[in-house]
């Protein structure tokens, strides 16, 4: 299969009858310069004489760190939140979305804020319950190819240049994650909360995965083949709950909200501020897989 370049006149068609697809099926809209601050990031440097120094990489760096500074500032008052995720692409008569909408009210009737990427789909969703609930909604948007355009019922938004900037605040601002069917930023999302809670980052972190027919095929590779072939460790399965529930996605978010937050200290703790070790002690004896 031969890849065309943007520009590329024998493709010209073929690219611009794909973006009006993906306007078509999302929402999503050209930028303005067709590249991000991320893509200009993981390009390699190119700097010649009289490379202007808002350009290069240095200057990125004080940029990265106004982001984490505004990220910070906007988000410490938000109080206890859960992360919820999904596909952009859920249509509003999808059970999924009418789901991620019970979640979003679920957790503002429980005290909860609910923090999404602030686009369409299960994000919209999920920030529409919040509302309803009378609870905050939070969006965290990101710039994009196809600019995403805030969604509706979205009470405190953000919008970050950098995709790292942003899931550090995903993780840094929530008590857990849901997370609905979803494409590849549905699955990066989930596999960087795991592997944070697997090398202990993070502790006491709920994962919980909604729709378990969805679900169920990869839970099952990683049951058949990661498992089986020791690339993980059996107790790294109990980091997920898979429902079809949206009171029990809610509930289990609870659960561990409140052990963490109500566990006694232990003798001698000089710092229980700092959560303690896996509070399994079976898991925390056995040696760690990398």
């Amino acid at each position: 299969m031969r890849v065309t370049e943007v520009g590329d006149s024998e493709g010209q068609g073929t690219h611009e009858s794909m973006v009006s697809r993906e306007r078509r099926e999302t929402g999503l809209h050209p930028s303005r310069n067709g590249r991000t601050d991320d893509e200009r990031l993981l390009q390699a440097p190119r700097i010649t004489e009289g490379t202007d120094f808002t350009h290069t990489d240095p200057w990125r760096i004080m940029r990265m760190t106004g982001e984490f500074v505004d990220g910070f500032d906007r988000l410490t008052h938000v109080g206890p939140a859960i992360s919820v995720f999904g596909s952009a692409r859920t249509v509003e008569s999808d059970p999924d979305y009418q789901a991620a909408r019970e979640v979003g009210r679920l957790l503002a009737l429980s005290g909860f804020a609910t923090i999404t990427g602030g686009g369409p789909g299960i994000m919209e969703a999920a920030n529409r319950g919040a509302r309803e609930g009378n609870g905050l909604s939070v969006g965290c948007n990101i710039e994009l190819p196809f600019e995403q355009s805030l969604n509706a019922y979205v009470d405190l938004s953000i919008t970050f240049r950098y995709f790292f900037v942003r899931k550090t605040m995903f993780v840094k601002y929530s008590e857990g994650f849901i997370i609905f069917p979803g494409g590849f930023g549905t699955l990066d999302e989930l596999f960087e909360a795991l592997t944070l809670i697997q090398t202990r980052k993070v502790r006491d972190f709920p994962v919980v995965l909604f729709n378990t027919q969805y679900w169920g095929g990869l839970l099952g590779w990683v049951r058949e083949v990661m498992l089986a072939s020791g690339k993980i460790a059996a107790f790294d399965l109990d980091l997920l709950t898979c429902t079809d529930s949206p009171e029990q996605a809610v509930q289990a978010v609870l659960n561990r909200f409140n052990q963490r937050w109500w566990r006694s200290p232990a003798p001698g703790d000089a710092a229980f501020g700092e959560l303690a070790d896996d509070p399994d002690p079976e898991r925390r004896a056995r040696p760690h897989p990398r």
